[in-house]
């Protein structure tokens, strides 16, 4: 079929079926695309000039000098406008002016000039930047129509823009039109101007003001005009559908608003011109008490919603409440998700577009979804975790739900023993609100059902014998050369007899594990490895030996020119008894490709572990996650975990590892995520849990990246072991975690105590240790 007819066939529908039907037609495209969220943008409302050379017949926004205290904010208006929105938790600066205000009016240009500038758009580009780099919000200007150089200079100060094309049908700028006598709402004029910001690479918002004069068919001309510029461009991020309202003083008072049948089929048709691809978006403060009404269309998304400004295009009408919004959204069984002022799509592809200048501050404000990040805890900092026993979300009581249909599917396929598929999977790493909750009640179930409600945890210590390293993964602040020193260590080496040492002073404080890792140092070989594990036999015959993760694997391999296998079978001789399986990050290539090109593949990776399973070694797995990663990452990588154990069974635990940012390399130059939001690093835990069912039966927090407490909030989210003691951790303080360093088996046991839950001190194959003397409290920091 071609476009036309495709075209045609879509306008005989919406024109002659109920609205029922298309009401229900725009439902399902928008339920397939965007699942249960509706989406919003925390903003702040900066009328930069309400000077305009247009003369809408129905605008209030636009006046003349006289009714202006001033023709422009000042940069220190401006700023504290900014400020304020960033110290209410907005994330979007909404810069709206009119449009070249300066052709018409001699006090704009005067203006200006006082300014220090000859146009708008020049000041613009500076106040704009300035709120970009002082304030942290994401400029969207809205600076009516533009010409290629103006988007070449306000790229570098802005996340997105947007202009309404607001109708297609030029009659409307005939003589008594709306539009007559206003130059900039000329619809070819608006629709170059439209395809010149997708040419420039910009994420971009158009749309209707429905009810001005239009029929119904110029609305459908619109909307098809629309989506052809963005079928060449791909730039259209959101299309509004804004009904007119009638404001005293214009000349339009008196003119009719459109009904609410009006609006509701046009966002439907929108919806369906669209498909899935767009947001279809109608604002919710020029709708109280149509909420429900808009969402049963097809709607998806609410615009920018201030806690701070009004609505200087709207005055008179006030933003709702953000929280009784969402809990209408609740009520039709929708979560209300904050975002970005660049949507999803246009956040996971930053190189093309956004500037590098902007794209620092978007992806710092992110999360895995490309949605705007919740709350300001990241792994590592020392404010505690959101969540706490018995509500690990810190979401409160949950409203009930039916059941989230991707968990049903996935419970059932590990239940029967069969592998989860990949769409459920990453599912489930998107949810929210009551769906997320769901999950995490049942992953909690699992936990029961395999584990009980006894949490163990073992004693042991980390060596980790050097911080040089060859290697330039991008992510890690521990490695350190003689050129990339850190901010809190310094290159070093130790000597095997203080591994040695170190070792036994563990062993003597009640260790029953040391954790052996360090970097790939130049000067190392197989027989180094081999060297370390006699040392710590000789000090301490009974120690466990769990160290060398896969890299160091393969490194100490190729150094002496003997395969995997054969090389871990001769640490197993020399005492070693365990692996951990780190070095995994993501096990996705095009990940890797990002946190560590030169390091193990993911095929290299996997391989690794199962020759280390099949010379009788057992390991951990672990993800680290929350950087440049994706839910569909996670979900591949929780997948070739299973299936690795189903070949091997040799894996004894699930290790999540939130990213910890703040000293990482990748985050200081912007590349990466503050590591997972709490949602995240709830639900990898839980997710993991289930996903994992009925291969991998043990799943791991670890306090260092969470804080001992953010932890034990994650027993009821699938886990049911707390790691080690970890005396003398330092690969998390290098990246700046506030937590680490070691606890004493009484901080533990003082937590599970409170949670009512039984504690036991484990092996680090999950045994119980032998009885020993009693061991000494502390040890000597490292």
């Amino acid at each position: 079929m071609t476009a036309a007819l495709a075209d045609a066939a879509l306008r005989g529908f919406l024109t002659t079926a109920p609205p029922s039907e298309v009401f229900a037609a725009a439902r399902t495209a928008r339920d397939s695309a965007f699942g249960s969220s509706l989406t919003y943008s925390r903003k702040v409302f900066i009328p930069l000039t309400q000077l305009c050379r247009d003369v809408c017949h129905y605008c209030t926004f636009a006046k003349a000098p006289r009714g202006l205290a001033k023709p422009y904010l000042t940069p220190d208006d401006v700023l504290d406008i900014a400020r304020a929105g960033a110290a209410a938790g907005c994330k979007e600066a909404l810069f709206t002016l009119g449009d070249k205000p300066e052709l018409r009016y001699a006090k704009a240009r005067e203006a200006l000039a006082e300014l220090g500038f000859a146009t708008t758009v020049d000041y613009l580009e500076h106040v704009a930047g300035r709120v970009l780099k002082e304030t942290g919000l994401l400029p969207h200007i809205n600076a009516g129509v533009l010409s290629p150089q103006d988007y070449a200079r306000l790229r570098p100060v802005s996340a997105s823009m947007g202009l309404m094309l607001e109708s297609a049908a030029d009659r409307l700028c005939e003589r008594g039109g709306p539009h007559h006598g206003s130059p900039d709402k000329a619809p070819a004029v608006r629709l170059a101007t439209i395809a010149q910001a997708g040419e420039a690479q910009i994420p971009f918002t158009s749309g209707l003001l429905i009810g001005i004069g239009e029929t119904r068919d110029e609305r459908l001309d619109a909307l098809l005009a629309l989506r052809d510029l963005h079928d060449r461009h791909g730039h259209l991020q959101e299309i509004i559908i804004q009904n007119f309202r009638a404001k005293p003083g214009t000349r339009m008072a008196a003119a009719p608003e459109p009904s609410e049948d009006e609006l509701l089929w046009t966002i439907a048709a929108a919806r369906l011109v669209f498909g899935g691809g767009l947001s279809i978006q109608s604002p919710p403060n020029l709708n109280p008490g149509r909420i429900e009404a808009l969402i049963d269309a097809g709607l998806d998304d609410w615009g920018g919603i201030s806690p701070v400004t009004i609505d200087h295009v709207n005055p008179e009408a006030p933003w709702p409440e953000i929280e009784g919004l969402a809990a209408q959204c609740a009520g039709k069984g929708h979560v209300l998700a904050e975002r970005l002022t660049a949507h999803p799509r246009f956040v996971a592809d930053p190189e093309r577009w956004l500037d590098p200048a902007v794209r620092k501050r978007v992806t710092a404000l992110s999360d895995a979804d490309g949605l705007g990040r919740e709350g300001s805890w990241s792994p590592g900092v020392a404010a505690p975790a959101p969540g706490r026993p018995g509500d690990p979300l810190g979401m409160g009581p949950a409203p009930a739900i039916a059941r989230h249909r991707a968990l049903e599917r996935c419970l059932a396929d590990v239940e029967a023993g069969r592998e989860p598929q990949t769409t459920d999977i990453t599912e489930l790493f998107s949810a929210r609100g009551a769906a997320a909750a769901d999950i995490v009640a049942a992953a909690d179930g699992l936990r029961r059902q395999v584990c009980g409600e006894t949490v163990t945890y073992a004693i042991n210590r980390n060596i980790n014998y050097t911080n040089i390293c060859t290697f330039s993964c991008s992510f890690c602040a521990f490695s350190k050369t003689s050129t990339k020193a850190g901010t809190r260590d310094r290159p070093y080496v130790l000597s095997h007899e203080e591994v040695g040492a170190r070792a036994l002073e563990a062993w003597e404080a009640g260790a029953t594990e040391v954790c052996l890792q360090g970097g790939i140092h130049p000067s190392y070989t197989g027989e180094t490895y081999l060297s370390i594990c006699r040392a710590v036999k000789a000090a301490c015959p009974d120690m466990h030996i769990h160290a060398f993760s896969p890299l160091e694997i393969a490194h100490g391999a190729a150094s002496l020119g003997r395969p995997v296998d054969d090389f871990l079978r001769m640490l197993k001789d020399e005492g070693l008894a365990s692996l951990p399986g780190t070095a995994a990050e993501i096990l996705d290539d095009e990940v890797r490709a990002i946190l560590c090109p030169d390091k193990v593949d993911t095929a290299q990776w996997l391989a690794i572990i199962a020759a280390a399973h099949g010379v009788g070694l057992p390991t951990t797995s672990t993800i680290m996650f929350g950087h440049v990663d994706r839910p569909i990452h996670w979900t591949r990588h929780l997948l070739a975990l299973r299936r690795l154990q189903a070949r091997t069974g040799g894996i004894t635990e699930f290790v999540p590892l939130p990213f910890v940012h703040m000293q990482s390399p990748i985050y200081l130059r912007g590349l990466a995520r503050k590591g997972p939001t709490w949602r995240e690093s709830v639900l990898m835990h839980a997710v993991g849990r289930i996903a994992l069912h009925g291969e991998i039966s043990n799943v791991q927090a670890s306090w260092v990246k969470l804080g001992l407490e953010g932890a034990a909030a994650l027993l009821d989210a699938g886990v049911n072991d707390l790691g080690g003691v970890l005396m003398n951790e330092s690969i998390s303080r290098a990246a700046g975690a506030a937590h680490g360093q070691g606890l004493e088996r009484e901080d533990i046991e003082a937590v599970l105590a409170r949670m009512g839950r039984p504690a036991r001190q484990r092996t680090t194959l999950y045994g119980t240790p032998a009885p020993r003397p009693s061991a000494a409290p502390e040890l000597a920091p490292a």
